[in-house]
Order: structure tokens, then sequence, then C-alpha cells
């Protein structure tokens, strides 16, 4: 169906509750999409009208609900909470996401997650007791058991065309369960003006809503992930590692986050700066202890034919690695054809009548017509042939049997129907996506033939294999499915989402579904990342412990975890060389314990000692590195962007320094004291510290006063 935007036939939002309500009653069950396809003004007017009436009941199925952020900490607010301001001026967050956070969420009202912004909802009972634990690839399936009877979703439109934009993850899948089920339900589009359109399976038809709206964008702007902290240098460490471990050709999944971040600025030095590269692994140990498995499986030299991108997340990451030219290697969506080019049969840029008997000799005999069009779509044939009941038609109606395996069928394809080139390869296919400003309007402004290349697709297509496995082994050559931990124990076993007291932290998202992936995939591995300690309650903890009573990655599923000392390698081996690779890798405050728990368990020899070359595994060692690279300009602390002014740079170093001082040396601090130079007086006006002041900020100016000074 194609329609302009005054044909669409948008209706108010108001409308859409009352039609809502009218046709499924009071019981009402609302999907909506993880992320930022959450059509908010719609879900707010939902749930003020189940506020308003007592007797509907309103269930949300969703998950990763975007908060507005704040700053709870007085000194710290003074800095980030107007920065929040100017982020989320037009951002608004769920009505619901407000009510439950602060404990008054209506009886009749209930919120099912199945995955959390990290920490957001932990000692939060009703969102624990209500949490959802579900791969992502049965998120729709759940929620179609859950009874879902609303479909809401936000979309971007283009021209006459719709799009599922950031989120054809789940509800697509939701919609095609409640229709096999024959079950009655109302699916809604809000288009949202700001939106990028995204091709793939995101692109919909409008038949497919019941009903279509247009939400107020000045009200509700899309979220926007805060680029505000540095990428810390303990994942710096551990992105420069697993950098290594990608192999050019290959395939690459990211998660969100400062170690993806320091994974693509890794790979970019790798492609754009080797020499660079090289002289980090040197000074970071990569080389010296794990060269083995870097020529094994990933490599050291700039990315020639570059890299796919299978991801359940589209990270902004991804966008720099496509425009400086490493997420470059395109795939095609058919099996034979990719397994040819896998092997070196076909050259993309130059297709040759060879390419036919090696089709056929790889099973492609009797064509069929959808195997047809899509080979028409990628260009192995040209556009003036054509297929019918198992035959290949030129325009003046000669034709042949559709036989790839005939001599004289293949004679005649390579005359009149084989293309010249390839098209429409892929060169990343994506669940969802969610990331700054900067991002959104990048995909925007984008030429239309390059955000083709980067396609949205359901995560039952990109998180698994079994919608067809042949062609995805085909395109997922050497993936490398890197994910991030909270700990790892001695036998291997990580846990990501929950604490060992069963709180949930996040969800288990999509990370089992890759972990066991990359089992099942030739030249395919795990690689989970995990800072090798925490601060907590002001003390150090290891995240390498003996044992835990939570797990998301069973110990059969063990592969390679890596932390900022180095990379543990545990496919294959035994326990006791997993314990091993493990504690080599391990904070060196706290070797001889796990040493001591892994002999008392039978699982280490009782003759074992770290070995000297892994005893020196400190944070001062890594930060003096950090500190290093970061002086030549290949570490940099906002690699990609920051939502901070320069004076609000400042202002946010001179408070960690004044956060590191002892009490002493703030008392020195103070008593030094200070003029108001220039800089001090656009530091104190961030902070808010000018005029009139109470006792304790006038306090806090003092001390930025000495500090900026000695400096």
């Amino acid at each position: 169906m194609s329609q302009s935007r005054t044909e669409l036939n948008m209706v108010e939002i108001d409308h859409c509750v009352e039609q809502i309500i009218a046709r499924l009653g009071k019981d009402l069950r609302v999907a909506m999409p993880l992320g930022l396809g959450k059509p908010v003004e719609l879900i707010d007017a939902l749930y003020r009208r189940a506020c308003a009436e007592p007797s509907i009941s309103l269930t949300i199925l969703t998950a990763l609900s975007l908060e507005r952020p704040s700053e709870a900490d007085a000194i710290r607010g003074r800095l980030l909470n107007p920065v929040f301001d100017r982020l989320y001026a037009n951002y608004r967050e769920p009505l619901y996401l407000q009510a439950e956070r602060s404990g008054e969420t209506p009886a009749n009202i209930r919120v099912c997650e199945f995955y959390f912004k990290a920490g957001s909802r932990l000692g939060h009972l009703s969102a624990q007791r209500h949490y959802i634990s579900s791969n992502y690839t049965h998120a729709a399936r759940d929620v179609v058991a859950r009874g879902c009877n609303v479909v809401i979703q936000m979309l971007a439109q283009e021209g006459d065309a719709l799009s599922m934009s950031c989120n054809p993850d789940t509800s697509a899948e939701v919609v095609s369960r409640l229709k096999k089920e024959g079950r009655p339900y109302i699916a809604i589009g809000v288009v949202h003006p700001d939106l990028p359109f995204m091709y793939g399976d995101a692109e919909v038809n409008a038949s497919q809503f019941d009903f279509l709206a247009i939400t107020n964008s000045e009200c509700h702007g899309l979220f926007q992930v805060p680029r505000l902290p540095p990428i810390p240098d303990t994942d710096y460490a551990i992105g420069l590692r697993a950098s290594a471990l990608i192999a050019d050709g290959g395939t690459l999944q990211l998660g969100i986050g400062a170690m993806g971040d320091a994974i693509v600025q890794s790979a970019l030095l790798r492609h754009q700066q080797n020499a660079s590269y090289l002289e980090l692994l040197q000074r970071f140990g990569v080389d010296e202890h794990s060269a083995d498995l870097v020529d094994a499986i990933g490599g050291r030299e700039p990315f020639e034919e570059g890299l796919y991108g299978a991801t359940e997340m589209f990270v902004e990451g991804f966008l720099h690695l496509f425009e400086a030219g490493v997420l470059k290697r395109p795939v095609y969506d058919f099996w034979a054809l990719q397994q040819l080019i896998n092997i070196g049969g076909c050259d993309p840029l130059a297709l040759s009548s060879e390419c036919l008997p090696a089709l056929a000799e790889l099973g492609v005999r009797e064509l069929r017509g959808k195997d047809f069009d899509t080979l028409q779509y990628h260009g192995f044939f040209n556009e003036s042939c054509r297929y019918s009941e198992g035959k290949l038609y030129t325009p003046q109606g000669d034709f042949c049997s559709a036989n790839m395996a005939n001599p004289d069928s293949q004679q005649f394809m390579a005359t009149y129907c084989l293309g010249t080139q390839l098209r429409n390869g892929k060169v990343m296919h994506g669940g969802f996506f969610l990331g700054s400003g900067d991002f959104y309007r990048s995909l925007r402004d984008m030429p239309e033939t390059e955000r083709r290349k980067l396609a949205m697709c359901s995560v039952e297509k990109i998180n698994q294999l079994d919608q067809n496995p042949r062609l995805y082994k085909a395109q997922r050559q050497s993936a490398r499915f890197i994910n991030t931990g909270l700990n790892v124990s001695l036998n291997g076993a990580v846990a990501s989402d929950t604490l060992e007291n069963g709180q949930v932290l996040s969800g288990v998202g999509g990370q089992y579904n890759f972990v066991a992936m990359a089992h099942q995939l030739d030249n395919g591995r795990s690689v989970l990342m995990i800072r090798a300690s925490r601060s907590q309650g002001g003390k150090a903890v290891s995240n390498i412990v003996s044992h835990y009573g939570a797990c998301t990655i069973p110990r059969h599923l063990r592969d390679i975890v890596v932390t900022e000392y180095g990379i543990a390698d545990l496919r294959s081996k035994t326990d006791e060389e997993v314990c091993i690779a493990l504690i080599n890798i391990a904070d060196s405050r706290f070797q001889a314990e796990l040493v001591a728990e892994a002999k008392a368990a039978g699982k280490l020899s009782a003759s074992f000692d770290v070995p000297t070359v892994f005893r020196q595994n400190f944070p001062h060692v890594i930060r003096a590195n950090v500190e290093w690279a970061r002086a030549k300009g290949m570490m940099p602390a906002y690699p990609f962007g920051c939502d901070f002014s320069e004076d609000e740079l400042t202002a946010a170093k001179t408070l960690k320094s004044l956060a590191q001082l002892s009490t002493m040396q703030k008392m020195s601090t103070l008593l030094r004291g200070g003029k108001n130079t220039d800089s001090v007086n656009r530091v104190l006006e961030v902070l808010r510290l000018s005029g009139s002041l109470s006792g304790k900020d006038r306090v806090l100016k003092r001390l930025i006063q000495g500090s900026m000074n000695k400096k």
C-alpha cells in the first residue's frame, strides 16, 4: 500500500485509546518494544486512562524502559543535572516508569519487563517480583503467553513508506504469533518525525496497523544515551585485548557501553594507525601472553577484507567502523552464493560464467522462483530475464530450463541472464539501536544507498541460526560475539544479569543465544569481558571468584574471558587448566586466595603457584600504561564525542581530583585558596558557585579555587 502522510488516515492518540477499550474491553495487555521504540505519548494516554478508571486492568509488557538520568549527590549534581536538563529538554520518560520508581503504581496497573537498565531496579520490590526472565529470542513468545492483546510501536516515515526503524526486533513476531493463534488484538503505529528510516525487515506496510498516529516530537523527543563518563582505564585495557581477537573478513557483535567503545577505538587504531596499535599490544603484554591465540583466531593487521556486523544491538560504534571502512564485508541472502564467495569461487565485483557450474556443485540444481528472485535482487541474474514455471526467459521469449546443473542451461544463462556484479549486500544486520543525538542525526542524514547496507531485522533472525542455518552459518564467518559479564567463577561459569541473592541487575537479553551460537559456528568464538575487580563499599573486591550462586552462562559453554590483565581461552580445557587461566588474569591482590580456594576444592595441584610473570596484575600498572597511551593520542578519554562543553569537562576533572584528595590534602587546598582566573570563574559558573552561597558551598568554592590555582 503506497500512501502519503495525509492519506495514512492518521488519528489522534486519544482516539486510539478509545478504540482499544471499545474493541478489547478493560483487560489490556500492552506489548511495547525494548528501548527507543516505545511510543511514550500513547502509553502515557493509556496509563492516565487506567489511573482514572480503576476498573481497567493494564499490564505493560516491555523491556529497558528509558528513564531520564539524575544525580542525587549534591556536588556532582551541580555539574550533571544541568547537563541532563539540556540533553533531555524534550524527552519525557513514561508515566508508568515515574510511578514505579516512586512506588506509586496503582493496583490495577502492572509493569512486567524482561530487561532492566543495569542496576536501576535493585531493591525495587514490584519490579523484581514482576520481572520475566527470558532469552531475547523467546521474548515475543513470552509476551504472547502473558495474554498480549495490544501491540504498539514507534515508526519512522520516509515519503510514502513506514519503518519500524530502531526496533524490528520483536513486534512483528508478536503479531505473527497472535494471528496464528487467532487471538483478538489491536496494532497501533505511532510515527515519530525524528526517527531514522531504516531498511530491511524494518520496512512495514500501513495495512499492518489498525491505527496510525503521529507523536508530538517537541514534547516526546528521542531518548539520547549521554556521552559523559570517559572510557575507564580498565575498559581500555580490556577493549584493546578483545580487538586483537577479531579476525579480518570475520563477523562482529558488540554491546553498549565503555568496553564496546574501547574495542571500536582499538579496532580503528589497528586499521588506521597500525604501527601505534602494534606498539600498544607490546606495551600491554598481549603478544607476550596471547600471541598464539591472536595468531590462531584474531589479527593485528588492518582490516583489508573488512567485517560484517551480526549484532543484537546496533551500537554507535558500528557506525564509526562503517564510516572508517572497517565494516565493509557484504553478505548476501542466498546460502550457496554466500558459500561460493567464502571459498573464493565468486568475485562480487565481476561475475563470471564459472559461477554457474560452481553453484550446481554446491547443490543448487532446479531453481525455484523464490531462489531466482533472491539471486536477481542481488544482481546475480540481470533485470531483463524472468522466471516462470521452472524456466528462465529472455525479453524476446527465448528460454532454458532453470536447471543449473544442465550444461545447455548454464550456457544460456551465461549468455542471456548472468549479471555483471553483485548488489544489495548488507554489511550489518542489527536487532535494535539506541545512541546519542549525533548517532540519530547521522543515520537520518546518511544517503539511502549507504543506509540500506545497515539492515535491521528481528532477533529471531539475528540472535540464532534456527531460521536459516545454511545461510546464517555462511554469512557469520569467523564470528566474534563480544559481551560483558559481572563475574566469572573458577569453573568458567559467568554471571551477567543476576546477583547471588536473586536480585536482577539487568537481564539475560541475547547473551546466552550468542554464546551458544558461537559454539555452533565453525570458527565462532564467544568473548566475555569482565573487569578483574570492583570497588564495593570502598573496598576492592575480585570479580574472579571461586564460586557464585547465580549463573547466566554455564560452565559447559565457557569460551574466552578477557580482563584488563589478559585473555583466558577456556574452550576445551580441563577444570584445572580453566582455574589456572583465570587466576593468571585475576587482580594480583586476590590471586593467593583464589589459589587456596581452588586447591581446597580439589581443582588445582597442591604444588601450583602463580607464575611470576602474572604477579604484577595491579591497577596502577594498567593506569600507567593507559596514561602512556593517552599521552600519545592512542586512548583518548572521549574518542567519539562528549556531551560536556569544554568548561564542563574542566569542572568534571576538577571535581574528580577533589574527590581523590585525603582530608589533610583538602585542608591544605582550603588554606591555599587562590584568585579567580578566567578559567576558575568559568568552572564556578558551571557549578553555580557564584553570588551568595551557603557555608558548604563556600567551602566547595574555595576548594575549587585552591585546586585550580595549584595547577
